[in-house]
């Protein structure tokens, strides 16, 4: 490492990010990139050691390799908390980190906004409004009720804090299960045919790894209560689309909340875009005004560690996703 890296700022909005590096690090070469396409050309043209990336348009094929198996780059700084889409990479060659928290609290008044717009019934009642129809309506509470998190990370932390708030019982699972705030009860993945029934939502907030692709299988969805909802803001693979469908079809759950897809952006053409009881979402439940700025503010920080040669914050495990 270096203590005068050249630095590539790697997203398609440049302006908030290039302007927190001009203030905490106005030494160093910082160069811009708005194009996955010229990205690898300018790594190598430039001898770029460290990368700070948003990924950002779904429609082209993001240039994994230019980052990972570049012979200069030795750190990559993801500016969400996802790195499924750098996998795999060797970690004693390119150390990557990840912006993990940056968009917790975010994505959480997301899942409450899910939760609540069924518990509410607002989708129906739109739908009766549209209409200009006056009918009876009732409200349905969400205190009593019971959350399952799979995936106990800021996000999944987040939810829960504000979930106990709300005066539900939560049930979280992890892959090292510990006593975790805000949690009644932490289980490990194996426990997840006991659990899916108890719940009366059910929230995805893992990373997309071999271990966790097809959790939420058809298995899952036999086991879950009728009255139950789904709500995805993990990655798509998480969720076995297909068995999905099944289910809502079937009448097996209340309905789903999706921010993910395994295709994105999802084909017009995709039947999840034709039913009432789906909220679908274009992967922006972590997207609202400043997380760049605020993520690129927590890269500068660890540019610092960097620099000095001190160990860098949030490193991300190829094996385990986090």
């Amino acid at each position: 490492m270096s203590a005068q890296p050249t630095v590539i700022l790697s997203m398609d909005s440049l302006d908030g990010p290039m302007a927190v590096l001009a203030d905490t690090h106005p030494d160093l070469t910082v160069l811009g990139c708005d194009s996955y396409e010229a990205l690898p050309g300018l790594i190598s043209k430039s001898g770029a050691e460290v990368v700070f990336t948003i990924k950002f348009d779904r429609g082209s094929c993001y240039p994994r390799a230019a980052l990972v198996e570049s012979p200069t780059v030795r750190w990559v700084s993801v500016g969400g908390s996802g790195t499924d889409h750098l996998r795999p990479w060797d970690p004693a060659r390119v150390t990557v980190t990840n912006s993990a928290g940056v968009a917790a609290d975010m994505m959480a008044e997301y899942v409450f906004g899910a939760m609540l717009s069924f518990s509410l019934g607002l989708r129906a009642f739109a739908r009766e409004q549209a209409a200009r129809n006056w009918t009876a309506g009732k409200v349905e509470a969400i205190q009593g009720k019971t959350l399952l998190i799979l995936g106990l990370g800021r996000t999944g932390q987040a939810v829960a804090a504000r979930a106990k708030a709300f005066g539900m019982t939560t049930l979280g699972v992890r892959a090292n299960p510990k006593p975790t705030d805000n949690i009644d009860e932490v289980h490990g993945m194996a426990d997840l045919p006991r659990l899916w029934g108890r719940a009366d939502f059910i929230l995805c907030a893992v990373p997309l790894l071999e271990s966790t692709r097809g959790t939420v299988g058809s298995g899952a969805f036999a086991a879950m209560k009728p009255s139950a909802v789904l709500i995805d803001v993990s990655r798509g693979g998480v969720v076995d689309e297909t068995a999905l469908l099944t289910a809502l079809d079937g009448g097996r759950i209340k309905g789903a909340a999706l921010d993910v897809f395994a295709t994105e952006p999802l084909p017009p053409a995709h039947p999840l875009w034709g039913y009432d009881n789906v909220i679908v979402t274009p992967h922006c439940s972590s997207v609202y005004d400043g997380w760049d700025v605020k993520s690129a503010r927590m890269f500068a920080d660890n540019l610092t560690r960097y620099r000095r040669g001190e160990p860098l914050a949030k490193v991300v495990d190829p094996g385990r996703g986090y």
